[in-house]
């Protein structure tokens, strides 16, 4: 007799059909949170729903497999939903961004919020193609840029790289367009690959030629120290006294003493003419004890300010004065100059003016130089009476 196998429990495989479809459906979702704003209506209608009417939101939802281009995960593991940063269109129809999340004026539902999300995603993806465009069309303008620098270097002898740091043949520094450019012979393109390697030869260029100069230089100093030398030794010897001799023989003499007896020599057809002093100090505190707020100062060598420039006019006695040295010396250079003396620690102190006039004669490897004192202009009566009355009145405060 065979035994009977029993029906299978219908009931317990339709209970776990579900059990499977309900997994399979969990399985084929993500839990997200979802941020948003809500305006104030959107707050009465939160506590209206039994809500906490807070301004930011902050809930969970389960999002489809088919969406997860919609959700976030960061390095934690929180998925998020994409609702900020925001991104929107402006007035010109450019796409810009907000990080604040998105406000609403009512209770959003999920379809709601996915739609928000769907929408900022699009308008993400043309964010950045917009900005990678942005950035492709500044990279090669400054590529362009960056040729244009390149042919005007390379097409002007006369431009130089920068010295420090110093050029080498492979990178160098311009200044162009008012920045720093570099130039890198391995890393550019184009013509910008030529700069280093001829900036490195306009250098290496400019230092042999500075050298050169520098040598020559140095040689003909040394020959003019050495003439100086030959012409100093041969006035000790024909017109110095004993004494200089001496000093001369054990190196003792100084050089000024010798100037100064040259000077007297060329200049002696003007001995007679009274020479211009440097005795500042004491002429202008002499001018300022006239004033009685200044009787009692005391000018130091360290508070004397002297400015000295070429005269641009000439009184007929000052210009008598010039004419006569250039008759006695028609080989020198003859100046007329202007000596202002002012009091530096009074700046409204009266200041003195004097007047020279300098005579240059070059006499062998020496230029020798002698001031002869200037007359100094009459004042205008009007400012001599002008300075009287300030005197009488300064008088009477006192």
């Amino acid at each position: 007799m065979e035994a009977v196998s029993p029906f299978p429990d219908r009931s317990s495989e339709a209970g776990a059909d579900l059990d499977h479809a309900a997994r399979r459906e969990r399985a084929q979702t993500m839990t997200v949170t979802a941020t948003y704003r809500l305006s104030e209506e959107g707050r009465k209608a939160s506590i209206l729903a039994g809500g906490d009417g807070r301004a930011v939101q902050a809930i969970t939802l389960d999002v489809p497999t088919n969406r997860m281009h919609l959700v976030h995960v960061d390095e934690e593991g929180r998925a998020r939903l994409k609702l900020h940063p925001r991104y929107t269109l402006n007035a010109n129809q450019q796409v810009v961004r907000d990080d604040a999340p998105p406000i609403f004026d009512a209770l959003p539902s999920m379809e709601d919020l996915l739609k928000e999300a769907g929408r900022n995603h699009q308008l993400e993806r043309a964010y950045r193609i917009e900005r990678a465009e942005a950035r492709r069309k500044r990279q090669d303008g400054k590529f362009d840029l960056h040729q244009q620098i390149a042919d005007e270097f390379l097409a002007d002898p006369t431009r130089r790289a920068h010295e420090h740091p110093r050029p080498t043949p492979r990178q160098c520094y311009l200044t162009a367009r008012d920045r720093v450019v570099l130039f890198d012979a391995k890393t550019d393109l184009g013509v910008a690959r030529q700069v280093a390697p001829e900036a490195y030869r306009r250098y290496c260029a400019d230092v042999k030629a500075r050298t050169e100069r520098n040598r020559e230089i140095s040689r003909r100093e040394l020959a003019l120290r050495d003439e100086r030398a030959r012409a100093i030794a041969e006035w000790v010897q024909t017109r110095g006294t004993r004494d200089q001799q001496d000093r001369h023989a054990a190196g003792m003499l100084p050089m000024r003493e010798v100037l100064e007896a040259m000077a007297d020599a060329a200049f002696v057809a003007a001995s007679n003419r009274p020479r211009y002093v440097h005795d500042g100090v004491q002429r202008l505190q002499a001018h300022l004890q006239r004033f009685p707020q200044y009787t009692n100062v005391v000018v130091t060598p360290r508070d004397l300010r002297v400015t000295t420039e070429h005269a641009e006019d000439a009184t007929e006695a000052q210009w008598t004065l010039m004419q006569e040295l250039r008759a006695l010396f028609p080989d020198a250079d003859v100046v007329l100059q202007r000596h202002h003396l002012a009091w530096a620690p009074d700046h409204d102190a009266p200041s003195l003016t004097m007047w020279g006039v300098l005579v240059k004669r070059r006499v062998g490897p020496f230029l020798l130089l002698r001031e002869y004192l200037a007359p100094t202009p009459a004042e205008p009566e009007s400012v001599v009476a002008s300075a009287k009355f300030t005197d009488v009145f300064d008088r009477e405060r006192l």
